[in-house]
C-alpha cells in the first residue's frame, strides 16, 4: 500500500513515560523533516479543523538490548534511510540548544541511543530491522 515506512525501536527496559516521550519526539522528527509524510487537516461535520496525521502507519518496535538498537541503527545507516535518535541524555536536557549539544559531544559510534526513528523504502527498512519485535 505504501513504497515507504516509518519505524522507531525503542529500548524496552525504558520506563513507561520514557517510551512515549522517546516515541513522541522521534515521530515528530519525521513529520518536521519529511514533507511527502504530511497528511491532511482533518475537518469535522462541525466545521473543526484539527491537525493532521503522518500519513503512513508508524511501526513501534522493541529493542531488548543495546546491542539490539545499534545494530539495527547501523544497519539503518548502511542502507542509507533517514534516521532520528533519542539518547539518553536527552532524559535531562530541558531545551533545543541542550538537544542540539548532547548529539555533537558524541561521534555515531559513541551514541548512548534509547530510540531511533527510520524512513525510506519498505524493502530497506525492513532489512535494517530484521530480527526485531513489534512493542507490544
Amino acid at each position: 500500500m505504501y513504497d515507504n515506512k516509518i519505524a522507531i525501536v525503542i529500548k524496552d527496559d525504558l520506563l513507561t513515560w520514557q517510551k512515549l516521550n522517546v516515541t513522541a519526539f522521534l515521530a515528530s522528527s519525521v513529520a518536521i523533516k519529511l514533507p511527502e509524510t504530511h497528511g491532511q487537516e482533518l475537518i469535522s461535520a462541525s466545521g473543526t479543523v484539527y491537525l493532521p496525521f503522518i500519513k503512513q502507519p508508524v511501526m513501534v518496535y522493541k529493542a531488548d538490548t543495546y546491542e539490539q538498537l545499534k545494530r539495527a541503527f547501523n544497519r539503518a545507516k548502511d542502507r542509507e534511510l533517514q534516521i532520528g535518535v533519542y539518547t539518553h541524555n536527552h532524559f535531562a536536557t530541558k531545551t533545543e540548544q541542550e538537544n542540539i549539544a548532547e548529539i555533537a559531544r558524541h561521534t555515531d559510534d559513541n551514541l548512548d541511543l534509547v530510540g531511533i526513528i527510520v524512513y525510506g523504502l519498505n524493502k530497506k527498512v525492513d532489512k535494517a530491522l530484521d530480527g526485531l519485535k513489534f512493542h507490544l
